[in-house]
């Protein structure tokens, strides 16, 4: 019998198929699926059908740009699960993009960062990134709201569904808030970075599914990067006179593919 600290939930199970778990918690899922041959088979169909994704979007001769896309809406009517179809959205959004020229190559290539059309308005989420930023700075000058800097990602997702990037090993949380918001719970983590200054990541899962390059957008006295990868939308805030805000967000968005 494996033993595990943690219950394993389905948000485990998707993170698996994702490869999105680190080596110890990667051995807890697959001893539990060993005894548990049902949830087993699931996940065997998620992987199958992950990799014959990978496969149809890696052969850019015989699948490519509107081809990619169709190919993924066969694959996803024919695993027909839920889960799954979430993930072959996500998928059939990039081919889609492949088509469209926003990547050079069929599969999940860099983010590039672009400017903000001026009549496109920011999404609601990234007013509730910025009131969020103002709510922490408050906060941090207030004795009797001390912060919490215990940053655990893996709790994050299980409890919010919520995917966090991997943050830059010089960067420094000093602070981790619940918060709520438009569409319901989010993220607010309060930064320290050398490179980029006082700033703070927004992640909430705003309801749609959309694949958004960076983009910045200036609000009052604040800048905001904001971007969407599948589910979960995600917003850096600084003030207004940070240039590394697009870098940053672009390397944050990459570690997500």
């Amino acid at each position: 019998m494996i033993k595990t600290k943690d219950p394993i939930v389905q948000a485990d199970f998707d993170a698996y198929v994702d490869d999105q778990l680190d080596g110890a918690r990667r051995i807890e899922v697959a001893g539990y699926l060993s005894e548990h041959p049902e949830d087993a088979a699931r996940v065997m169909a998620d992987l199958r059908g992950r990799d014959e994704l990978r496969l149809a979007l890696s052969v850019p001769s015989s699948v490519s740009g509107l081809g990619s896309a169709q190919a993924a809406e066969r694959l996803q009517r024919s695993l027909g699960r839920r889960h799954i179809f979430n993930r072959l959205q996500r998928v059939a959004a990039v081919a889609l993009l492949v088509g469209l020229g926003w990547m050079a190559h069929a599969g999940f290539g860099p983010l590039i960062v672009s400017e903000v059309v001026a009549s496109q308005p920011a999404p609601t989420y990234v007013q509730d990134a910025v009131m969020a930023h103002r709510t922490s700075l408050v906060r941090a000058a207030m004795p009797s709201q001390p912060g919490t800097n215990r940053y655990d990602p893996a709790e994050i997702r299980a409890a919010t569904a919520i995917v966090m990037p991997k943050l830059p090993a010089e960067w420094k949380v000093r602070d981790v808030q619940l918060f709520p918001s438009t569409f319901g719970p989010s993220i607010e983590l309060e930064i320290g970075s050398s490179a980029a200054g006082a700033l703070s990541l927004f992640a909430v899962r705003p309801g749609s599914f959309d694949v958004v390059k960076p983009r910045i957008v200036e609000i009052e006295d604040m800048k905001a990067a904001y971007f969407q990868i599948g589910e979960v939308a995600y917003a850096l805030v600084a003030n207004a006179g940070s240039d590394e805000l697009g870098k940053t967000a672009t390397q944050l968005a990459n570690t997500l593919y």
